[in-house]
């Protein structure tokens, strides 16, 4: 219990101390005129307030990623607990903030525009594809996995096939319609049940005095499965509350809609903080109520889906779970929508379409939902492994156009280029080692990503050489 109750405290901390580094050193401008108002179409780019771009940014991002991650993330043990905390204020809050802040001073930018930009116009048709994939590979695992808990939820009454098709038919409208209209006003309703079913389980781990694993050498060595190494493993398996590429996919939209920069550090350094917070709450709670074997033993069964049910009801009883499970539900959905939505908007900006016409919007939409639906005859662990690698490859691409940013800027760009060296480290040597990737021995896939990490860092500053040479403009719009 003393771990994870200092686990939450740090992150806490961690936004009121290196959350004001970060902004000080990224430097806010107030007077600056955002994109939500230099591009304001009624679309995309829509003034909204601080309450409710927090509230949409952070359900944007809390996916089933913040829950089922760290409860598969739990068979590690308390190292699980390290991971969610340094990664989420060192290196996830400060890629949010960065990807957010950097696509407000250019138009509103995706990350894709953004890579072609800072890192060459190469990147941007490499880093297209990789959003893209991850936008689907997303967007479709948080249509199964909601659906599902649905359907567990309502004990079969409803047909699982029509469970998906009411979340795909909230999709279509959430992508297409403007975002102010349905995003921007059932987002707070959605808030309150997200709030009842991560308070309530972390109150209840609490009130009960659930044995919680503390950090130690012992649970350092034993606790995680074998045959499977906290490197590079729990790093892939922990994303989302610690480190994650989708969130840069994200961060966009509500660049589109912030009124001041000054807002920013809450709406992209705090709600990753928040988001870390739930990661925390659902790895102590997996870790609490299951030993090691019968966490792994349900999991393998039936799915990260079942230890939600079987915490919350646990936990709060048959009432208080059923309204935290739905609030599990919820995070799925509201990610979800937007994935579709910034799959959409990526698009368009890659073929320049402009996005007032209704039908434009629908035709780019279309065949991202044709191709989704195809995907949902997968199965769940097949998409998660590829979503793991392709969502920590999307981080760490952001994490260098952070890092190029800030050297362009002539600021401290090691708060970037460190935690992009170590994202390069640890997607390289999975994927190097994975069955899904090469299948090299897990020594010599570590060796390759260090060789892989020096020519990278070695490119990054060629290239921030030409940029300088260049005298590349580092932020597109302009002072009010």
């Amino acid at each position: 219990m003393v771990t994870f109750i200092l686990a939450i405290i740090l992150l806490i901390v961690g936004y009121f101390t290196y959350g004001k580094v970060i902004e000080k050193l990224f430097g806010v401008k107030s007077a600056r005129k955002t994109p939500a108002y230099a591009n304001q179409d009624n679309i995309d780019y829509v003034p909204m307030s601080t309450k409710k771009n927090a509230m949409i940014q952070l359900l944007n991002i809390a996916g089933v990623g913040p829950i089922f991650g760290p409860i598969m993330g739990a068979l590690y043990g308390p190292v699980a607990f390290l991971w969610i905390v340094f990664g989420c204020i060192f290196a996830g809050a400060v890629h949010d903030y960065l990807t957010g802040m950097i696509s407000i001073r250019n138009r509103g930018a995706h990350l894709p525009e953004l890579a072609g930009k800072f890192l060459g116009k190469a990147m941007k048709h490499v880093v297209n594809i990789f959003s893209v994939l991850l936008l689907l590979l997303t967007g479709t695992v948080f249509v199964t996995s909601p659906a599902e808990l649905l359907h567990n939820l309502m004990n079969g009454w409803v047909a699982l096939g029509i469970i998906v098709a009411v979340i795909f038919i909230y999709y279509i409208a959430s992508t297409i319609l403007p975002i102010d209209k349905i995003i921007g006003r059932i987002y707070p309703i959605f808030g309150i049940l997200l709030v009842i079913s991560a308070v309530g389980v972390g109150v209840g781990l609490i009130v009960t005095g659930a044995p919680i694993p503390e950090l130690s050498m012992s649970t350092l060595k034993n606790l995680h499965p074998a045959g499977t190494p906290i490197f590079p493993l729990l790093f892939l398996t922990i994303s989302c509350g610690a480190l994650s590429g989708f969130h840069a996919t994200q961060s966009p939209i509500i660049s589109r809609t912030l009124k001041n920069e000054n807002q920013a550090r809450r709406v992209f350094y705090g709600m990753m903080i928040a988001e870390g917070i739930i990661a925390m709450i659902w790895a102590a709670a997996a870790m609490s109520l299951f030993h090691g074997t019968d966490l792994n033993e349900l999991i393998n069964t039936a799915g990260p889906a079942a230890v939600v049910s079987e915490v919350s009801t646990k936990m709060l009883g048959s009432i208080g779970g059923t309204l935290a499970v739905l609030g599990v539900i919820i995070l799925p959905i509201t990610s979800g929508d937007t994935c579709f939505r910034s799959a959409r908007m990526i698009i368009a900006d890659y073929i320049k379409v402009g996005q007032t016409k209704i039908l434009n919007r629908i035709w780019i939409a279309a065949p991202l939902f044709i191709i989704s639906f195809l995907l949902t005859r997968i199965d769940f662990n097949i998409l998660w492994r590829y979503f793991s690698w392709a969502n920590q490859t999307t981080a760490m691409i952001a994490l260098w156009v952070g890092a190029m940013y800030l050297v362009l800027s002539r600021k401290f760009h090691w708060v970037a280029s460190i935690p992009a060296t170590f994202a390069t480290i640890f997607t390289f040597t999975y994927i190097l080692n994975a069955p899904i990737g090469f299948n090299l021995p897990m020594p010599l896939s570590f060796i390759g990503s260090l060789i892989i990490a020096v020519i990278i860092i070695g490119l990054f500053w060629i290239k921030a050489k030409q940029n300088m040479n260049e005298q590349l403009p580092v932020d597109l719009e302009k002072v009010a």
